[in-house]
């Protein structure tokens, strides 16, 4: 979270315990808030062929904002950006932690 901090303009974050409250915030936000947004859209999401879902992304992502201190994101164009990045890193990671 950090590393995309420092790569994208506008992104902040504070400090990595602040990194860290942001990554537990988001992870409560995909569970509880996403779900929600994802069955009120869904005849949007079908209709742009799930690209909607990188609005939903954004919108999660400034939920965080709001909510944690010490982290910012300006604009939709760098939350999206910054989603599709955190999600890259998220699967990337994933591949390299899964032993099947």
């Amino acid at each position: 979270m950090v590393g995309l901090a420092k790569v994208l303009p506008g992104v902040t974050v504070n400090s990595y315990f602040t990194a860290f409250i942001v990554a537990i915030v988001l992870a409560l936000l995909n569970i509880i808030v996403k779900p929600v947004l994802v069955i009120l859209t869904l005849p949007v999401t079908i209709l742009t062929l799930g690209l909607f879902l990188l609005i939903i992304n954004a919108i999660i992502i400034f939920l965080a904002d709001g909510f944690v201190p010490g982290f910012s994101v300006d604009g939709w164009f760098m939350a999206i950006i910054f989603s599709l990045l955190f999600s890259l890193f998220q699967s990337i990671l994933y591949s390299l932690l899964d032993k099947d």
